[in-house]
C-alpha cells in the first residue's frame, strides 16, 4: 500500500536536508537513490538494479545507473555535469530495453539539478529544494496515478492488438467461447491491478515471470491457482500458500468466484502475455474497456477500435444537461454553507441510474467519474484545509446506484468490471488529493448489470419497491423499421398495443415508450418533491424527429404520456474519433412527464461542429421551439400552389432504358425507332449531366411496332422480366411497352431530385418540357413558375426541408410530406413576387455560365461558383422580405417562424392526431 503523502512530504523534507551536500557520482549516487525510493516507501532491492547493462545503438555495452523495469530509469552525473548530454545517453540506453523495460519516467540528476522526462519526452525541471513542491512529479511511483481523460488513447488502441493477439491464440488451440471471455476480463482486470496499486506494484508480472515455466506449459494451472487466491478471503486462505501468491489481495466481487476450465499456453502465448502486462493499464480509459473487448473477440473490429463505442465527448453532451449542470448550481449556490453542502452530499449518495440499453457500461462508467468528481470537489468545499484524519468516511457515492440492462451476455461482465476499474481509479484521484490512500478491495458493492431484453423485463425489478431511478441514460440501438427482425417487431406490440402503425417505427421507440411509462409510474408516487422525479435522456438516430415517425411517436408520448422535452441536441453527426468509423447522424432528447422552465436546445450551425445553447419556451417533437404541431401527411398542398408529383416508374428490367451507346446502336440498327426515343432523367442523370434515353412507347400503333424487331425484342424482354418479378412488376404484365406507371406531366414542370446530399446548402431543381421523361427517382411540380423555383430555392425552404423530411442515410429524401406541407408566404405583394422571379431568373442565369459544370459541381460548397453563390444570397433576401419586413438571421429562426405560420395555416384544417391516426388505421385495414 502507498505511503501517504504526508509521510511522503515528511520523507521528503528529511531527504533534502540529508542529501544538501551531495556531488561525486561515484561514491554518492547509490546510496543517493537508495535514499529517493525511500522517501516513497520503495526497496531499491524488490523493484530496481544498479549498473543495469544494456546494448547501446553502437553495439557498445552501456550501464544504466538504476532501472525500474517498465517504471524508472535514472542517469547520475556529478554536480555541475552536462543534463542534456546525460538525458540523450539515457535515451540511447532504452534502445536496447525490451518493449515491457521502457521505462514511464527518465530521471537526470546531478544531486542538485532534477531533470524528469515523461513517456512523450515533456520536461520538468527543479532543483533538490523545490523537491518538496514538486514531488507530485513522481506520482506514479509513488502509488500515486492522476488520469488525464481523452477520447481515444494509444495504449488503449495497443492493448486491443495485444490482448487480440492473446485471444487468437487462445481461440486457435481450441479454447473459445463464454470461457474464454471471462478468462480474458479477468487477465485484464489482474493487469490493471498490478499497474494501479489494487495489487503491489509488478505483483501479477512478477508471479508470471518467476513462478511459471518459460515454455508455458504451467502457466494454465497457475494462474487457476490464483484466480482461487484473489477469490479467498486472507484468514481462509492456506497458511503455506506461495509467499508471492500469499501477497495478491482478497477481492470478492464474485468476477474470480466460477471455476473455469484450463487453457494449453505454450512459450510464445506466455510471451505475449507478458507482454500485455507491460502496457501502462492505469491509463486505460474504462469508457472505452468495453471497446477494446469487443475488439479484441473481432478481428475486423479490432482495426476500427472504437468504431461503435459512445464517445465520452458524446455522453457528456446528454449528463451535462440532464444532471450535471443542475448538481454544479446547487454547489455553487451553496457555496459554504456546510449544512447546504451535507445536504447535497446525501443527495448525490441517493442518486439512482438506470441504462437500459448499456452494452459494455459507457454510459455509466462517465456518469460514475463525473459524479465522483463532483463529489470530490463538494468534499473540499466541505472541508476547506481541515486536517483528514480518514477519507473513507468523506466519499459516499458507490457503483451500487448505478443500474444496467444489456441483451448480450459478455458485455455484461465488462460492464460490470469497467465500473470497478473506474471506481479505482476516482479512489486513487481522491487519495492523490487528500494525502491518504484510498481503495475499496475486497470489493463488496457493485452496479447492478442485468442480463436481459430491456423491453421485455420491467425495468423496476432491478430496484427495491419504494425505490426508484432518478435518471434514465443511454444509447438504444440504432435499427431502422425495415431492418428489424421479427423478434424485434415482437418487442414492440406490448408497448404500442393496437397502434398497428408502430411498424413504421424504429427500434429506438421502444425505449422512448418503456422510459415513459416508467415515469408516468414513478413519477405519481413522488408527490411535490420535485428532485425525485425520474428524467430520461437517450441518444438516437434523427429519424425520430423527422418524417413519417415522428406523428406515430410523439403523439403517443404527448397524450397518452403527457411527455415534455426538456432539452435537445438538434442533428449532429456521431463521432468518436475511431477509425473506420459509422456515418450515423443523431440527436439527443431529453424528457420527463414533469414540466420545467429550463428548456434548452443545442443547435448546430455545422453538423460536425459544436453546439450552441439556446433557451426554448417549447420543444416539439422535430426538436424546434414551436408548439407541439405535428406535420401530417396531406394529398393536396397547404396553400395555392401548383401540386406536387412523382416521375414514373420504369419497372423494365432496364431493356426500355438506354444509354447514350445503346441509344445509339438502336438508331443506326433501327432508325424508325428515333421516333420513339425520348430524354429520361432520374435524380442521377439530373444531377450529374448524364445523357440518358428510353423507349416512350404510349399510343404507339401495333404495326408499327412490328416494323421495329429490335424494339419488340426490348418489350418481350420486359414482360418476362415482369412476369417473374414481385407483384407491382406483375400488375403492369399486360403493358410491357409501357413504363409501369406513366405520370409523365403535359406541360413545362419543375424537376426535384428525390434524393439530395445534406451537404448542399440548396437542393437544385430545373425547368424541362414534357419531352423528357422523368423517373420515379426525381419529382416534379407541373406549371411551376420562376416565383415558385424562387421560394423553393433558398435557405428558407431548405430549413423546412431539413426539420421535415425523412432521410436516406444522412441525405435529403424530398416527398409530397415536405412540399404539401410546406408554409409559403402568406400575402406576397407583386412588386415582392417580381422581385423573387427577377433573382431566381439571375441564379439560373449563373447557372448558364458553367455549361460544362454538372449541378453537383455547381452546388458543391466546395466548387460552388461565387457568382452562384450571390445570386442565391440575393434571392434568399428576396424570399425572406415575402415573409417578413426583415430577413432572418439564422435558420432556428426561419425555422420557427415556418411552423407558426404552419400552425396558422392548418388550424382546423386536419383531424385532430387521435382521429388522423385512427382514419389512417382504417384506410390499412380496408
Amino acid at each position: 500500500m502507498p505511503l501517504s503523502w504526508n509521510e511522503i512530504k515528511s520523507r521528503t523534507q528529511t531527504f533534502i536536508k540529508d542529501w544538501e551536500h551531495g556531488e561525486r557520482e561515484e561514491a554518492d549516487a547509490k546510496e543517493f537513490l537508495i535514499d529517493f525510493l525511500n522517501t516513497f516507501g520503495i526497496s531499491r532491492k524488490k523493484v530496481a538494479t544498479f549498473e543495469h547493462r544494456v546494448k547501446k545503438l553502437s553495439e557498445a555495452d552501456g550501464y544504466i545507473d538504476l532501472l525500474w523495469k517498465g517504471q524508472l530509469l535514472v542517469e547520475m552525473k556529478s554536480k555541475g555535469k552536462d543534463l542534456d548530454k546525460a538525458y540523450k545517453q539515457a535515451k540511447d540506453y532504452c534502445a536496447g530495453l525490451k518493449e515491457y523495460e521502457l521505462p514511464k519516467q527518465i530521471l537526470i540528476s546531478d544531486f542538485e539539478q532534477f531533470h524528469v522526462y515523461d513517456e512523450d519526452g515533456n520536461k520538468t525541471t527543479f532543483t533538490l529544494n523545490t523537491l518538496l513542491q514538486n514531488i507530485h512529479v513522481f506520482s506514479d511511483i509513488a502509488g500515486y496515478e492522476k488520469r488525464v481523460y481523452k477520447e481515444q488513447d494509444a495504449v488503449n488502441i495497443a492493448a486491443a492488438e495485444r490482448m487480440g493477439k492473446l485471444h487468437d491464440k487462445l481461440r486457435a488451440a481450441g479454447y473459445e467461447g463464454h470461457e474464454l471471455e471471462v478468462y480474458l476480463v479477468r487477465l485484464v482486470f489482474c493487469m490493471f491491478a498490478d499497474d494501479t496499486n489494487i495489487f503491489e506494484k509488478n505483483t501479477f508480472l512478477d508471479f508470471i515471470e518467476l513462478k511459471t515455466s518459460v515454455d508455458g506449459s504451467d502457466l494454465a494451472p497457475r494462474l487457476a491457482q490464483l484466480f482461487q487466491v484473489l477469490n479467498t478471503p486472507n484468514e481462509k486462505r492456506n497458511k503455506n500458500l506461495d509467499e508471492l501468491l500469499a501477497a495478491f489481495p482478497y477481492v470478492n466481487g464474485k468476477l474470480f468466484e466460477t471455476p473455469l476450465s484450463m487453457p494449453e499456453f505454450d512459450s510464445e502465448m506466455r510471451s505475449t502475455l507478458i507482454h500485455c502486462c507491460s502496457l501502462h493499464w492505469g491509463t486505460i480509459s474504462p469508457a472505452i474497456f468495453g471497446s477494446l473487448f469487443q475488439s479484441v473477440m473481432d478481428e475486423k473490429a479490432r482495426r476500427n477500435l472504437g468504431a461503435h463505442y459512445t464517445s465520452e465527448k458524446n455522453i457528456m453532451k446528454v449528463i451535462k444537461p440532464l444532471f450535471m449542470d443542475e448538481l454544479e448550481q446547487e454547489l455553487e449556490k451553496a457555496k459554504t454553507d456546510k449544512r447546504t453542502l451535507q445536504k447535497l452530499h446525501q443527495k448525490i449518495s441517493r442518486l439512482k441510474f438506470l441504462d437500459p440499453a448499456c452494452g459494455c457500461g459507457n454510459f455509466l462508467i462517465i456518469s460514475y467519474r463525473e459524479l465522483r468528481l463532483f463529489e470530490l470537489r463538494l468534499v473540499k468545499q466541505l472541508l476547506k484545509n481541515q486536517q483528514v484524519t480518514s477519507i473513507n468516511d468523506y466519499f459516499l457515492v458507490d457503483v451500487d446506484q448505478f443500474y444496467g440492462i444489456e441483451y448480450e451476455d459478455f458485455p455484461c461482465q465488462i460492464a460490470q468490471v469497467a465500473m470497478w476499474l473506474i471506481d479505482h481509479q476516482m479512489n486513487e484521484m481522491a487519495s492523490l488529493e487528500f494525502g491518504e490512500y484510498y481503495k475499496r478491495i475486497p470489493l463488496k458493492k457493485s452496479a447492478t448489470i442485468a442480463h436481459g431484453n430491456a423491453l421485455r423485463i420491467d425495468w423496476q425489478s432491478l430496484l427495491l419497491e419504494n425505490e426508484s431511478y432518478n435518471y434514465i441514460i443511454g444509447n438504444p440501438p440504432f435499427i431502422g423499421s425495415k431492418f428489424m427482425t421479427e423478434e424485434q417487431r415482437n418487442d414492440l406490440v406490448p408497448l404500442f398495443g393496437k397502434l398497428d402503425s408502430a411498424a413504421l417505427l424504429d427500434y429506438v421507440s421502444g425505449w422512448y415508450v418503456k422510459a415513459a411509462t416508467y415515469m408516468n409510474r414513478s413519477n405519481l408516487q413522488v408527490g411535490n418533491d420535485k428532485t425525485d422525479f425520474t428524467k430520461t435522456a437517450f441518444v438516437s438516430t434523427n429519424s425520430i424527429s423527422q418524417g413519417e415517425q415522428v406523428f406515430i411517436l410523439w403523439n403517443e408520448l404527448f397524450t397518452r404520456y403527457n411527455i415534455k422535452i426538456h432539452f435537445a441536441h438538434r442533428t449532429f453527426r456521431w463521432s468518436n474519433e475511431a477509425k473506420g468509423n459509422a456515418v450515423v447522424y443523431c440527436v439527443i432528447i431529453g424528457f420527463s412527464n414533469i414540466e420545467t422552465q429550463n428548456k434548452l436546445l443545442f443547435e448546430y450551425e455545422n453538423i460536425n461542429g459544436e453546439p450552441h445553447k439556446i433557451s426554448a419556451k417549447n420543444i416539439n417533437a422535430y426538436l424546434v421551439d414551436s408548439n407541439n404541431v405535428f406535420i401530417l401527411k396531406s394529398a393536396n398542398p397547404i396553400c395555392q400552389v401548383p401540386h406536387f408529383i412523382i416521375g414514373s416508374k420504369p419497372l423494365d428490367g432496364g431493356h426500355l432504358c438506354l444509354t447514350q451507346e445503346e441509344k445509339n446502336e438502336l438508331i443506326h440498327r433501327e432508325p424508325m425507332a428515333k421516333n420513339f426515343i425520348k430524354p429520361l432523367i432520374g435524380a442521377k442523370e439530373f444531377l450529374y449531366n448524364i445523357n440518358r434515353y428510353c423507349l416512350w412507347l404510349v399510343n404507339i400503333m401495333p404495326e408499327d411496332l412490328r416494323k421495329m424487331p429490335e424494339v419488340l425484342n426490348r418489350v418481350k424482354a420486359v414482360r418476362l422480366d415482369r412476369e417473374k418479378g414481385g407483384m407491382s412488376k406483375r400488375s403492369s404484365i399486360d403493358k410491357p411497352h409501357l413504363f409501369g406507371d406513366n405520370r409523365q406531366p403535359t406541360e413545362k414542370y419543375l424537376v426535384i431530385p428525390k434524393l439530395s446530399s445534406e451537404n448542399r446548402k440548396y437542393i437544385p431543381m430545373g425547368f424541362f418540357n414534357s419531352d423528357t421523361i422523368i423517373t420515379d427517382l426525381v419529382s416534379a411540380i407541373p406549371k411551376a413558375t420562376l416565383y415558385h423555383f424562387g421560394i423553393l430555392s433558398t435557405v428558407m425552404h431548405i430549413a423546412w426541408v431539413k426539420n421535415i423530411c425523412g432521410r436516406l442515410k444522412s441525405d435529403y429524401r424530398y416527398t409530397n410530406l415536405v412540399y404539401n406541407n410546406f408554409p409559403w408566404p402568406e400575402n406576397p405583394t407583386d412588386k415582392q413576387k417580381a422581385t423573387v422571379e427577377n433573382a431566381a431568373q439571375a441564379v439560373l442565369d449563373a447557372r448558364l455560365q458553367f455549361p460544362n459544370a454538372s449541378l453537383a459541381d455547381l452546388y458543391d460548397p466546395n466548387t460552388m461558383p461565387s457568382v452562384l453563390v450571390k445570386a442565391h444570397q440575393a434571392l434568399d433576401k428576396a424570399v425572406d422580405l415575402c415573409y417578413r419586413s426583415q430577413p432572418f438571421p439564422n435558420e432556428t429562426k426561419r425555422i420557427e417562424f415556418l411552423f407558426e405560420l404552419y400552425d396558422k395555416y392548418t388550424s382546423g384544417m386536419f383531424p385532430t392526431p387521435k382521429k388522423a391516426l385512427k382514419k389512417k388505421l382504417k384506410a390499412k385495414e380496408v
